[in-house]
Protein backbone atom coordinates (compact mmCIF):
# COMPACT_ATOMS: atom_id res chain seq x y z
CA UNK A 1 0.00 0.00 0.00
CA UNK A 2 1.25 3.50 -0.83
CA UNK A 3 2.06 5.69 2.16
CA UNK A 4 3.27 9.25 2.73
CA UNK A 5 5.62 10.40 5.50
CA UNK A 6 6.52 13.98 6.30
CA UNK A 7 10.19 14.85 6.87
CA UNK A 8 11.37 17.96 8.72
CA UNK A 9 14.19 19.44 6.64
CA UNK A 10 14.85 22.55 8.71
CA UNK A 11 13.51 25.94 9.73
CA UNK A 12 14.20 29.56 8.85
CA UNK A 13 13.10 33.01 10.01
CA UNK A 14 11.13 34.96 7.43
CA UNK A 15 11.93 38.64 8.02
CA UNK A 16 9.22 41.14 8.86
CA UNK A 17 9.71 42.72 5.44
CA UNK A 18 8.30 39.54 3.85
CA UNK A 19 5.56 38.50 6.27
CA UNK A 20 3.14 41.38 5.85
CA UNK A 21 2.49 41.36 9.59
CA UNK A 22 5.23 43.72 10.77
CA UNK A 23 6.92 40.87 12.67
CA UNK A 24 9.27 38.04 11.68
CA UNK A 25 7.93 34.49 11.48
CA UNK A 26 9.65 31.14 11.97
CA UNK A 27 8.75 28.71 9.20
CA UNK A 28 9.44 25.02 8.80
CA UNK A 29 10.58 23.30 5.61
CA UNK A 30 9.04 19.90 4.97
CA UNK A 31 9.70 17.17 2.45
CA UNK A 32 7.49 14.16 1.80
CA UNK A 33 8.59 10.56 1.34
CA UNK A 34 6.23 8.35 -0.64
CA UNK A 35 6.56 4.59 -0.24
CA UNK A 36 5.21 3.04 -3.43
CA UNK A 37 5.31 -0.56 -4.56
CA UNK A 38 7.62 0.49 -7.40
CA UNK A 39 10.06 2.44 -5.25
CA UNK A 40 10.61 5.43 -2.99
CA UNK A 41 9.69 8.91 -4.19
CA UNK A 42 10.71 12.14 -2.43
CA UNK A 43 9.23 15.60 -2.83
CA UNK A 44 11.77 18.33 -1.96
CA UNK A 45 15.24 17.94 -0.48
CA UNK A 46 15.78 20.75 2.01
CA UNK A 47 17.49 24.10 2.47
CA UNK A 48 20.52 24.83 0.33
CA UNK A 49 23.41 27.02 1.36
CA UNK A 50 23.95 30.20 -0.60
CA UNK A 51 25.88 33.39 -0.15
CA UNK A 52 26.29 35.00 3.27
CA UNK A 53 23.70 37.69 2.59
CA UNK A 54 20.99 35.06 2.20
CA UNK A 55 22.21 33.21 5.30
CA UNK A 56 21.90 36.36 7.39
CA UNK A 57 18.55 37.32 5.89
CA UNK A 58 16.80 33.98 6.57
CA UNK A 59 18.97 32.54 9.40
CA UNK A 60 18.24 28.91 8.43
CA UNK A 61 18.71 25.91 10.66
CA UNK A 62 19.04 22.85 8.49
CA UNK A 63 18.23 19.19 8.91
CA UNK A 64 20.40 17.45 6.33
CA UNK A 65 18.74 15.25 3.75
CA UNK A 66 20.67 12.18 4.87
CA UNK A 67 19.67 12.79 8.49
CA UNK A 68 16.03 13.39 7.65
CA UNK A 69 15.82 10.23 5.55
CA UNK A 70 17.64 8.19 8.19
CA UNK A 71 14.84 9.05 10.60
CA UNK A 72 12.54 7.20 8.22
CA UNK A 73 14.95 4.29 7.85
CA UNK A 74 15.96 5.27 4.32
CA UNK A 75 19.28 6.10 2.62
CA UNK A 76 19.64 8.61 -0.20
CA UNK A 77 20.79 5.82 -2.52
CA UNK A 78 17.44 4.05 -2.06
CA UNK A 79 15.41 6.86 -3.62
CA UNK A 80 13.99 5.88 -6.99
CA UNK A 81 12.65 9.29 -7.96
CA UNK A 82 12.81 12.87 -6.66
CA UNK A 83 10.67 15.89 -7.42
CA UNK A 84 11.05 19.50 -6.36
CA UNK A 85 7.83 21.47 -6.11
CA UNK A 86 10.01 24.30 -7.41
CA UNK A 87 13.70 25.15 -7.41
CA UNK A 88 14.07 27.93 -4.86
CA UNK A 89 16.97 27.20 -2.54
CA UNK A 90 14.81 26.04 0.38
CA UNK A 91 13.32 23.20 -1.69
CA UNK A 92 16.29 21.81 -3.64
CA UNK A 93 19.15 22.07 -1.13
CA UNK A 94 19.81 18.34 -1.03
CA UNK A 95 19.75 17.82 -4.79
CA UNK A 96 23.58 17.67 -5.08
CA UNK A 97 23.50 14.52 -2.92
CA UNK A 98 21.31 12.66 -5.39
CA UNK A 99 23.90 11.71 -7.99
CA UNK A 100 22.09 10.31 -11.01
CA UNK A 101 18.73 9.75 -9.32
CA UNK A 102 16.05 11.09 -11.70
CA UNK A 103 14.68 14.50 -10.68
CA UNK A 104 11.41 15.63 -12.24
CA UNK A 105 10.77 19.34 -12.73
CA UNK A 106 8.62 21.40 -15.06
CA UNK A 107 10.59 22.58 -18.07
CA UNK A 108 9.61 26.20 -17.37
CA UNK A 109 10.99 25.88 -13.85
CA UNK A 110 14.29 24.41 -14.99
CA UNK A 111 14.67 27.22 -17.51
CA UNK A 112 14.01 29.85 -14.86
CA UNK A 113 16.45 28.24 -12.42
CA UNK A 114 19.21 28.06 -15.03
CA UNK A 115 18.68 31.62 -16.24
CA UNK A 116 20.16 33.17 -13.07
CA UNK A 117 18.89 35.46 -10.29
CA UNK A 118 16.44 32.75 -9.21
CA UNK A 119 18.22 30.16 -7.09
CA UNK A 120 21.78 29.03 -6.37
CA UNK A 121 22.85 27.36 -9.59
CA UNK A 122 25.25 24.98 -7.84
CA UNK A 123 22.20 23.32 -6.27
CA UNK A 124 20.74 22.56 -9.68
CA UNK A 125 23.26 21.16 -12.15
CA UNK A 126 25.39 19.11 -9.79
CA UNK A 127 27.82 16.47 -11.04
CA UNK A 128 25.91 13.60 -12.63
CA UNK A 129 22.55 15.31 -12.24
CA UNK A 130 19.67 13.65 -14.06
CA UNK A 131 16.87 16.18 -14.49
CA UNK A 132 13.89 15.08 -16.53
CA UNK A 133 11.88 18.03 -17.79
CA UNK A 134 8.10 17.83 -17.79
CA UNK A 135 5.72 19.78 -19.98
CA UNK A 136 2.61 19.55 -17.87
CA UNK A 137 1.09 16.55 -16.13
CA UNK A 138 2.80 13.20 -15.70
CA UNK A 139 2.24 9.90 -13.90
CA UNK A 140 5.77 8.67 -13.13
CA UNK A 141 4.51 5.86 -10.89
CA UNK A 142 1.10 4.20 -11.01
CA UNK A 143 -1.31 6.40 -9.05
CA UNK A 144 1.26 9.16 -8.50
CA UNK A 145 0.33 12.23 -10.55
CA UNK A 146 2.45 15.33 -11.07
CA UNK A 147 0.21 18.35 -11.63
CA UNK A 148 1.39 21.85 -12.61
CA UNK A 149 0.19 24.27 -9.93
CA UNK A 150 1.54 27.70 -10.94
CA UNK A 151 1.17 30.65 -8.63
CA UNK A 152 4.04 30.96 -6.19
CA UNK A 153 6.21 30.58 -9.30
CA UNK A 154 5.22 29.82 -12.87
CA UNK A 155 6.84 26.36 -12.84
CA UNK A 156 5.46 25.12 -9.52
CA UNK A 157 4.20 21.53 -9.40
CA UNK A 158 2.37 19.42 -6.84
CA UNK A 159 2.00 15.66 -6.44
CA UNK A 160 -1.25 13.73 -6.08
CA UNK A 161 -0.84 10.31 -4.45
CA UNK A 162 -3.85 8.10 -5.09
CA UNK A 163 -4.31 5.48 -2.39
CA UNK A 164 -7.16 3.11 -1.44
CA UNK A 165 -7.29 4.65 2.03
CA UNK A 166 -7.60 8.19 0.66
CA UNK A 167 -5.84 10.38 -1.87
CA UNK A 168 -3.17 12.74 -0.54
CA UNK A 169 -2.06 15.93 -2.27
CA UNK A 170 1.53 17.02 -1.65
CA UNK A 171 0.85 20.66 -2.41
CA UNK A 172 4.38 21.97 -1.86
CA UNK A 173 4.22 25.76 -1.80
CA UNK A 174 1.18 26.13 -4.01
CA UNK A 175 -0.21 27.61 -0.80
CA UNK A 176 1.75 28.75 2.23
CA UNK A 177 -0.87 27.48 4.70
CA UNK A 178 -3.68 24.98 4.99
CA UNK A 179 -6.12 27.82 5.66
CA UNK A 180 -5.25 29.55 2.38
CA UNK A 181 -5.80 26.24 0.57
CA UNK A 182 -9.16 25.90 2.31
CA UNK A 183 -10.14 29.38 1.17
CA UNK A 184 -9.43 28.50 -2.46
CA UNK A 185 -11.33 25.21 -2.19
CA UNK A 186 -14.36 27.16 -0.96
CA UNK A 187 -13.91 29.64 -3.79
CA UNK A 188 -13.81 26.79 -6.31
CA UNK A 189 -16.97 25.22 -4.93
CA UNK A 190 -18.88 28.41 -4.10
CA UNK A 191 -21.32 28.18 -7.00
CA UNK A 192 -22.14 24.59 -6.08
CA UNK A 193 -22.78 25.78 -2.54
CA UNK A 194 -25.40 28.15 -3.88
CA UNK A 195 -23.48 31.43 -3.85
CA UNK A 196 -23.87 34.06 -6.57
CA UNK A 197 -21.27 36.35 -8.13
CA UNK A 198 -19.18 38.27 -7.33
CA UNK A 199 -17.01 35.49 -5.94
CA UNK A 200 -13.26 35.05 -5.36
CA UNK A 201 -11.31 33.38 -8.16
CA UNK A 202 -9.38 30.21 -7.21
CA UNK A 203 -6.29 29.11 -9.15
CA UNK A 204 -7.19 27.77 -12.57
CA UNK A 205 -5.72 24.39 -11.68
CA UNK A 206 -7.73 23.91 -8.47
CA UNK A 207 -10.60 22.16 -10.22
CA UNK A 208 -8.16 19.64 -11.71
CA UNK A 209 -6.67 18.74 -8.33
CA UNK A 210 -10.07 18.54 -6.63
CA UNK A 211 -11.19 16.09 -9.32
CA UNK A 212 -8.98 13.52 -7.54
CA UNK A 213 -11.25 13.91 -4.48
CA UNK A 214 -8.34 14.37 -2.05
CA UNK A 215 -8.81 13.27 1.52
CA UNK A 216 -5.79 15.18 2.83
CA UNK A 217 -3.52 17.96 1.58
CA UNK A 218 -0.07 18.67 3.06
CA UNK A 219 2.29 21.60 2.56
CA UNK A 220 5.95 22.56 2.34
CA UNK A 221 5.84 25.26 5.02
CA UNK A 222 2.83 24.38 7.18
CA UNK A 223 2.46 21.42 9.54
CA UNK A 224 -1.32 21.75 9.44
CA UNK A 225 -3.14 19.24 7.27
CA UNK A 226 -6.22 20.12 5.24
CA UNK A 227 -8.89 17.43 5.40
CA UNK A 228 -11.94 17.10 3.22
Amino acid sequence: MTSVRRLLLGTFVRPAAETGTGAPRVEAVYGYLVRHRDGLLLLDTGIGRGEEETEQWYRPRRVGLREALAGAGVEVSELALVLNCHLHFDHCGGNPLLGGTPILAQRTELSAARAGDYTFTELIDHAGSNYQALDGEAEPLAGVHVIPTPGHVAGHQSVVVVSPDGTVVLAGQSHDTASSWSADVLAATAVGLGHDEPLPAPPLWMERVLAFDPRRVVFAHDAAVWEA
